[in-house]
Protein backbone atom coordinates (compact mmCIF):
# COMPACT_ATOMS: atom_id res chain seq x y z
CA UNK A 1 0.00 0.00 0.00
CA UNK A 2 1.18 3.44 -0.98
CA UNK A 3 1.66 6.23 1.72
CA UNK A 4 -0.88 8.47 1.95
CA UNK A 5 -0.67 11.53 0.21
CA UNK A 6 -0.59 15.24 2.70
CA UNK A 7 -3.97 16.02 1.01
CA UNK A 8 -5.17 12.54 1.90
CA UNK A 9 -4.20 13.18 5.47
CA UNK A 10 -5.82 16.65 6.33
CA UNK A 11 -9.22 15.19 4.42
CA UNK A 12 -8.99 12.30 7.04
CA UNK A 13 -8.30 14.00 9.83
CA UNK A 14 -4.47 12.92 10.23
CA UNK A 15 -1.77 14.96 10.96
CA UNK A 16 -0.41 16.14 8.27
CA UNK A 17 2.13 18.85 6.31
CA UNK A 18 0.36 21.90 5.18
CA UNK A 19 3.34 23.43 3.49
CA UNK A 20 3.05 20.37 1.03
CA UNK A 21 3.67 21.85 -2.55
CA UNK A 22 0.33 20.00 -3.92
CA UNK A 23 -1.75 22.28 -1.00
CA UNK A 24 0.43 25.21 -0.85
CA UNK A 25 -0.85 25.01 -5.04
CA UNK A 26 -4.47 24.41 -3.84
CA UNK A 27 -4.86 26.95 -1.65
CA UNK A 28 -3.16 29.35 -4.01
CA UNK A 29 -5.94 28.71 -6.95
CA UNK A 30 -8.64 29.07 -4.50
CA UNK A 31 -7.41 32.44 -3.07
CA UNK A 32 -7.07 33.56 -6.71
CA UNK A 33 -11.00 33.09 -7.44
CA UNK A 34 -11.42 34.34 -3.95
CA UNK A 35 -9.75 37.54 -5.02
CA UNK A 36 -12.11 37.66 -8.27
CA UNK A 37 -14.88 37.34 -6.01
CA UNK A 38 -14.04 39.44 -3.17
CA UNK A 39 -12.44 42.20 -5.07
CA UNK A 40 -13.18 42.42 -8.93
CA UNK A 41 -17.02 41.15 -9.06
CA UNK A 42 -17.65 42.32 -5.08
CA UNK A 43 -21.42 42.25 -6.45
CA UNK A 44 -23.48 38.83 -6.65
CA UNK A 45 -23.26 38.92 -10.98
CA UNK A 46 -23.35 36.34 -13.13
CA UNK A 47 -19.63 36.02 -13.32
CA UNK A 48 -19.50 36.15 -9.28
CA UNK A 49 -21.71 33.22 -9.48
CA UNK A 50 -19.21 31.55 -12.18
CA UNK A 51 -16.76 31.96 -9.63
CA UNK A 52 -18.95 30.13 -6.96
CA UNK A 53 -19.75 27.40 -8.98
CA UNK A 54 -15.83 27.14 -9.74
CA UNK A 55 -14.72 27.73 -6.17
CA UNK A 56 -17.40 25.58 -4.71
CA UNK A 57 -17.91 23.05 -7.14
CA UNK A 58 -20.20 20.38 -4.73
CA UNK A 59 -23.42 22.94 -4.35
CA UNK A 60 -26.56 21.92 -4.94
CA UNK A 61 -28.47 24.53 -6.93
CA UNK A 62 -28.96 28.62 -5.12
CA UNK A 63 -25.61 28.62 -3.33
CA UNK A 64 -25.90 33.04 -2.88
CA UNK A 65 -22.53 34.16 -1.50
CA UNK A 66 -22.78 37.85 -0.30
CA UNK A 67 -18.66 39.00 -0.99
CA UNK A 68 -16.40 38.93 1.41
CA UNK A 69 -16.04 35.46 1.38
CA UNK A 70 -13.24 33.46 2.77
CA UNK A 71 -12.17 29.69 2.45
CA UNK A 72 -8.86 27.37 1.95
CA UNK A 73 -10.17 25.44 -0.54
CA UNK A 74 -13.53 24.92 -1.84
CA UNK A 75 -13.74 21.82 -2.67
CA UNK A 76 -14.04 20.33 0.58
CA UNK A 77 -17.05 22.38 0.89
CA UNK A 78 -20.26 20.58 -0.04
CA UNK A 79 -24.00 22.34 0.31
CA UNK A 80 -27.70 21.17 -0.37
CA UNK A 81 -29.97 23.26 -1.91
CA UNK A 82 -30.69 27.24 -1.15
CA UNK A 83 -27.73 28.11 0.83
CA UNK A 84 -27.02 31.52 2.21
CA UNK A 85 -23.50 33.25 3.28
CA UNK A 86 -24.07 37.00 4.29
CA UNK A 87 -21.16 38.99 4.07
CA UNK A 88 -17.39 38.10 5.95
CA UNK A 89 -18.28 34.50 6.21
CA UNK A 90 -14.92 32.30 6.49
CA UNK A 91 -14.68 28.67 5.95
CA UNK A 92 -11.36 26.44 6.51
CA UNK A 93 -12.42 23.76 5.20
CA UNK A 94 -9.36 21.57 5.34
CA UNK A 95 -11.56 18.66 6.10
CA UNK A 96 -15.01 18.16 4.58
CA UNK A 97 -17.60 21.02 5.46
CA UNK A 98 -21.39 19.20 4.50
CA UNK A 99 -23.89 21.55 4.58
CA UNK A 100 -27.40 20.64 4.16
CA UNK A 101 -30.13 22.48 2.35
CA UNK A 102 -32.17 25.50 3.44
CA UNK A 103 -29.38 27.07 5.95
CA UNK A 104 -28.56 30.82 6.57
CA UNK A 105 -25.30 31.80 7.77
CA UNK A 106 -25.87 35.85 8.94
CA UNK A 107 -22.63 38.42 8.97
CA UNK A 108 -19.09 37.03 10.47
CA UNK A 109 -20.04 33.62 10.78
CA UNK A 110 -16.92 31.35 11.02
CA UNK A 111 -16.90 27.57 10.57
CA UNK A 112 -13.04 26.36 11.60
CA UNK A 113 -12.72 22.62 10.62
CA UNK A 114 -8.54 23.36 11.28
CA UNK A 115 -7.07 22.78 14.51
CA UNK A 116 -3.42 21.89 15.27
CA UNK A 117 -1.77 19.40 18.57
CA UNK A 118 -1.85 20.80 21.94
CA UNK A 119 2.11 19.40 21.68
CA UNK A 120 4.00 21.89 21.40
CA UNK A 121 6.63 20.18 19.33
CA UNK A 122 4.06 18.28 17.02
CA UNK A 123 2.77 21.91 16.57
CA UNK A 124 5.62 23.56 15.04
CA UNK A 125 5.45 21.06 11.86
CA UNK A 126 1.85 19.22 11.72
CA UNK A 127 -1.50 20.30 11.76
CA UNK A 128 -4.55 18.75 11.41
CA UNK A 129 -8.46 19.20 10.68
CA UNK A 130 -12.31 17.48 11.91
CA UNK A 131 -15.14 17.48 9.76
CA UNK A 132 -18.12 19.83 10.40
CA UNK A 133 -21.69 18.61 9.27
CA UNK A 134 -24.55 21.58 9.52
CA UNK A 135 -28.28 19.96 8.58
CA UNK A 136 -31.01 21.07 6.37
CA UNK A 137 -32.82 23.83 7.68
CA UNK A 138 -30.64 25.56 10.29
CA UNK A 139 -29.92 29.09 11.20
CA UNK A 140 -26.37 30.39 11.88
CA UNK A 141 -26.29 33.56 13.82
CA UNK A 142 -24.15 35.90 13.09
CA UNK A 143 -20.69 36.46 14.96
CA UNK A 144 -20.75 32.63 15.71
CA UNK A 145 -17.80 30.63 15.86
CA UNK A 146 -18.14 26.42 14.98
CA UNK A 147 -15.29 24.51 15.90
CA UNK A 148 -13.99 21.37 14.46
CA UNK A 149 -15.57 18.38 14.66
CA UNK A 150 -19.05 19.53 15.46
CA UNK A 151 -22.15 18.11 13.95
CA UNK A 152 -25.23 20.52 14.08
CA UNK A 153 -28.87 18.91 13.56
CA UNK A 154 -31.57 19.66 11.49
CA UNK A 155 -34.01 22.71 11.74
CA UNK A 156 -31.53 24.56 14.54
CA UNK A 157 -31.12 27.72 15.18
CA UNK A 158 -27.87 29.29 17.15
CA UNK A 159 -28.29 32.24 18.41
CA UNK A 160 -25.82 35.46 17.77
CA UNK A 161 -22.28 35.49 19.00
CA UNK A 162 -22.26 31.84 20.33
CA UNK A 163 -19.12 29.34 19.83
CA UNK A 164 -20.15 25.87 19.44
CA UNK A 165 -17.63 23.42 20.65
CA UNK A 166 -20.02 20.11 20.78
CA UNK A 167 -22.59 18.69 18.72
CA UNK A 168 -26.24 20.21 18.47
CA UNK A 169 -29.00 18.25 18.09
CA UNK A 170 -31.80 18.63 16.19
CA UNK A 171 -34.52 21.18 16.05
CA UNK A 172 -32.85 22.80 19.07
CA UNK A 173 -31.60 26.45 20.25
CA UNK A 174 -27.86 26.89 21.11
CA UNK A 175 -26.73 30.30 22.33
CA UNK A 176 -23.59 31.23 24.51
CA UNK A 177 -20.07 30.63 24.89
CA UNK A 178 -19.64 27.30 24.94
CA UNK A 179 -23.10 26.94 22.99
CA UNK A 180 -25.51 25.10 24.71
CA UNK A 181 -29.01 24.06 23.98
CA UNK A 182 -31.67 25.80 25.51
CA UNK A 183 -34.94 24.90 24.42
CA UNK A 184 -36.13 22.44 21.59
CA UNK A 185 -37.88 24.05 18.36
CA UNK A 186 -41.23 22.93 17.34
CA UNK A 187 -40.59 21.82 13.71
CA UNK A 188 -43.73 22.89 12.11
Amino acid sequence: MEPKTEKEKMIAGEYYLSGDALLIKERRRAKNLLHRLNVTEYRVTKKAREIIQELIPNAGSNLYIEPPFHCDYGYNITCGDNVYFNVNCVVLDCAPVVIGSNVFFAPNVQVYTATHPLDAELRKTLENALPISIGDDCWIGDNTVICPGVRIGDGCVIGAGSVVTKDIPDHSLAVGNPAKVIRKLNDK
